[in-house]
């Protein structure tokens, strides 16, 4: 039934590339030379970043330069690959796309995509239909027991239609005893609210949008649900993935409890207590809708430095390597070529890399270090999810996690910034990284965005391993967030100074040298699930 919808990739050329386990590159190696390099890293990013790359887009002409290139750097410094002896780990993907020509019905209203509400879905089916699904409304659709809270306790959502506040109560509130107050936990992301949902049976899920708790206008999440999404695929179609995934508007979750003759702003505050009950509409949605789906195969580039004494003791560097490629607009194409994010975090990689590996030539690492640069990270973090499956090595044998995410590429500053806080035993490390460079730690300025939850770093963390994400977009060019950032202004710059970036490689290539001799498995200060996972882990 899925022939005419589910199809394979059909570029000849690229399956052809594709499957070269390490496709070639012109480019001179690199120097070894001690330090950071600041030309080096130059030429990494004008490369990684130029038009020649295509925006480096996972699936297509860039991606094939983009994995060719790093293969041919590592191999060069004398590193080798970490997948089964190869620099690429392939990553099994799905592109699904909705027909957006679709109507969310209930009882006598009907909403329309896009404008009212937004609909996916990440099971590999040619067709979602949802038929007469009683609609609940759960609140915030947390289940932490950590917190004393289930937003879906007495109430089975079993093949029902349940619409969620965004966010968590402690940013409603601003009461730093609920949850962590105005910094966002993982239970107020989007992902953890289709997960959970999925766990407990739901059939759909659609999240109330506003802007303040969401940290983003209607028309990011329209953008970002409409088009061609990305998944990694099962060998069961995605079968235990939610059916739909779904927004709404805050006028049409208004009129729609007007419906059930409930009134929304009462029940939003209702659900600021942990004794809130889970509240029928008395209502059933209907929706269906068509997907285009199919199959692909991109790639995480994996090298390592081994190991003299815990060869199967791993600490992780990464980057993700995509961005968002070429798109085809009425005035021509334009190229995404994301040189803050992530070329910089890239370029990066290569460096610490070439640095350690000329420290292991002089006194070898006890422990392991791979480098990672991951795929599909801008749609869904899924190459870091493919590499946090164990394909490589299992999660359990990896120490700790240095990722980094879009870097200062103009002068240095006297403060590194820290995302999340009291986590785990990783900050320590970076307080005693800063301090020795004559530096400060600096909190996230934003903790309400849950940026900790948005990077590839969380993919490991999930799986229990303590992690740093590095991250510096538009901390210090307050023009960035508002003109270049996922736009198609990123570009190379020839004048910007990097003392920012040969900073954090500095200080980067000092935590990671000390958990590649020191024995040290960091652990998680806060209760959570990553605790409790690293925990089973270890017994």
């Amino acid at each position: 039934m899925a022939s005419t919808l589910i199809k394979s990739a059909s570029l000849s050329l690229l399956v052809a590339l594709f499957g070269c386990s390490e496709p070639a590159s012109e480019q001179t190696p690199l120097e070894n030379t001690a330090g950071v390099s600041l030309s080096n890293i130059k030429q990494h990013i004008k490369t990684l970043a130029s038009d020649d790359f295509e925006g480096r887009g996972p699936l297509t002409h860039g991606e094939v330069k983009t994995v060719g290139y790093l293969s041919e750097q590592y191999k060069a410094l004398g590193l080798t690959g970490a997948y089964k002896g190869k620099y690429l780990q392939p990553v099994k993907m799905a592109m699904v796309t909705a027909n957006q020509d679709m109507q969310l019905k209930v009882g006598d209203l009907s909403f329309e995509s896009g404008k009212d509400f937004t609909a996916r879905t990440e099971q590999l089916q040619p067709l979602i239909d949802v038929r007469n699904s009683d609609i609940v409304f759960v609140g915030y659709g947390i289940n932490a027991p950590e917190y004393n809270w289930n937003d879906y306790k007495n109430i089975d959502v079993t093949g029902k239609t349940v619409v969620v506040l965004v966010n968590d109560p402690g940013f409603a509130t601003q009461n730093d005893a609920l949850f962590t107050g105005n910094a966002m936990t993982y239970y107020g992301r989007w992902t953890y609210k289709y997960e959970e949902a999925a766990r407990q049976g739901a059939k759909a899920v659609f999240i109330v949008h506003e802007t303040a708790p969401a940290a983003y206008p209607w028309g990011v999440v329209e953008s970002s649900n409409t088009g061609t999404k990305y998944t990694l695929m099962d060998n069961n179609l995605n079968a235990s993935k939610l059916p739909v995934m779904g927004w709404l508007t805050l006028d049409a979750t208004e009129k729609m409890f007007n419906a059930a003759k409930l009134n929304y702003q009462d029940l939003k505050q209702a659900a600021l207590n942990d004794d809130f009950k889970a509240t029928p509409l008395n209502l059933k949605a209907n929706l269906a809708f068509k997907n285009e789906v199919s199959h692909a195969k991109s790639h995480n580039v994996v090298a390592q430095i081994t190991g003299s004494e815990s060869p199967d003791e791993y600490v992780v560097v990464s980057a993700h390597w995509d961005h968002f490629g070429t798109k085809q607009t009425d005035t021509g194409p334009k190229i995404y070529n994301g040189a803050v994010d992530n070329a910089s975090g890239t370029a990066a990689t290569l460096e610490i890399a070439r640095i350690m590996s000329k420290m292991n030539k002089q006194k070898p690492f006890k422990r392991s270090i791979i480098f990672a640069n991951f795929t599909a990270e801008e749609t869904g973090l899924i190459g870091s999810e493919e590499f946090a499956s164990g394909a490589v090595v299992p999660t359990k044998q990896m120490v700790g996690l240095l990722n980094i995410d879009g870097m200062n590429v103009l002068d240095g500053t006297d403060y590194i910034l820290q995302y999340g806080k009291d986590l785990s035993t990783m900050e320590n490390y970076l307080a005693k990284a800063a301090k020795s460079q004559g530096r400060v730690v600096k909190m996230d300025p934003r903790p309400q965005n849950g940026l900790f939850f948005r990077s590839d770093h969380f993919s490991l963390s999930k799986q229990g391993v303590p992690s740093l994400l590095f991250m510096s977009l538009g901390d210090t060019d307050p023009e960035y967030i508002a003109h270049k950032y996922h736009k198609e202004a990123d570009d190379y710059s020839a004048g910007w100074s990097l003392g920012g970036v040969k900073q954090d490689i500095d200080l980067i290539v000092d935590i990671a040298t000390q958990l590649a001799n020191n024995g040290d498995w960091p652990k998680w200060t806060s209760e959570s699930d990553f605790k409790a996972k690293r925990a089973q882990d270890k017994q």
